[in-house]
């Protein structure tokens, strides 16, 4: 008997009430609408605001809802994986606390860390369960909160990310749904390019590294624009070769939201539509390893049963990837 495929069943979202707006942005730094729009295509982004809140209080939300969305009893789930690059501390994982906030115990749990790149990963990893087996029931979280690590001095990344949580379920399929094939890549050479210098084992917080603005996301972003475009365009036409499939075979073309000119750009190139673009930039801008499960949750009522999805992303590292799924409800 061939082994099941894990195909996603069920999927949830959270976004933080308060609205970043581009106008807020300009009392700010020195920027404007104007300029922040025809740049990156966002239009505002959510901001967790209140004492004490981080990544787990959005991906609890979401996981719960997710529950309650599919009927289904935290004893019904065998593992929790929580893709994020702002955990709520070092350790214990943002995963494990995402459990204890719901009430899943006694499962197994844990962080995957791939950048904007992370839900990618962390569905991949999933898989893995699924079709050894191992487990029935998998969810994969994909949230940040990425004000807690952007510099609101600095107008050519605070313009750029929200904060927000989705989460998906997964489960196996012997019908020839859910994900068929995924293509994980990565080049450390890019780190130079997109990292949070301090903060690390590497460099440890000081007084100084904190005085030195050192905490925050660095970004250049002429060369990530180049190696992003580069990537996702290769990688979802890897995948698509090695599944024989053609452009108009695809239902929907789900890449992370990074900015509008990147996507519009790698969607050209690809030879899809606008009507097969999944496109949410401009309401919850860079959300990092939640961009991705965040698109599904919007368009979820558009979706229909044996539609063929292309996700792709690319994310400091570098890392980058591709899946290709038939939707299965």
């Amino acid at each position: 008997m061939a082994n099941p495929q894990a195909a996603i069943t069920a999927i949830a979202g959270y976004v933080p009430d308060y609205v970043l707006s581009n106008k807020e942005l300009e009392r700010m730094v020195d920027t404007s609408d104007e300029w922040i729009q025809s740049r990156t295509g966002i239009k505002e982004r959510r901001i967790l605001k209140g004492a004490g809140k981080g990544t787990s209080d959005m991906g609890a939300i979401a996981v719960q809802q997710l529950l309650d969305k599919a009927s289904l009893q935290t004893k019904d789930i065998d593992l929790l994986i929580c893709a994020t690059v702002t955990p709520d501390h070092p350790f214990p994982s943002t995963a494990n606390i995402i459990c204890d906030k719901v009430g899943i115990r006694n499962i197994g749990s844990f962080d995957v860390s791939a950048a904007c790149s992370g839900f990618i990963y962390a569905l991949t990893v999933a898989c893995q369960f699924i079709q050894a087996g191992t487990a029935k029931r998998v969810i994969v979280v994909g949230a940040d909160k990425m004000s807690s690590i952007i510099n609101y001095n600095d107008r050519s990344t605070c313009v750029l990310f929200g904060d927000g949580a989705g989460a998906v379920l997964l489960e196996a399929s012997n019908n020839g749904l859910g994900i068929v094939d995924s293509i994980l890549k990565s080049d450390g050479a890019g780190k130079q390019y997109l990292h949070q210098k301090a903060g690390g084992s590497v460099q440890p917080a000081t007084v100084a590294s904190v005085e030195a603005e050192e905490h925050f996301v660095y970004q250049d972003g002429r060369n990530v624009f180049k190696f992003a475009v580069k990537g996702m365009e290769e990688i979802t036409k890897e995948i698509m070769d090695k599944n024989q499939l053609t452009t108009e075979q695809i239902n929907w073309f789900v890449p992370h939201q990074a900015n509008t000119r990147i996507i519009t750009m790698v969607a050209k190139r690809l030879g899809f539509s606008a009507e097969q673009l999944m496109l949410n930039i401009q309401k919850y801008g860079n959300t990092t390893a939640a961009t991705i499960p965040l698109c599904l949750w919007q368009w979820e009522n558009q979706l229909k049963k044996e539609d063929k999805l292309i996700l792709t992303a690319f994310g400091g590292g570098f890392t980058w990837g591709a899946i290709y799924l038939k939707w299965a409800y």
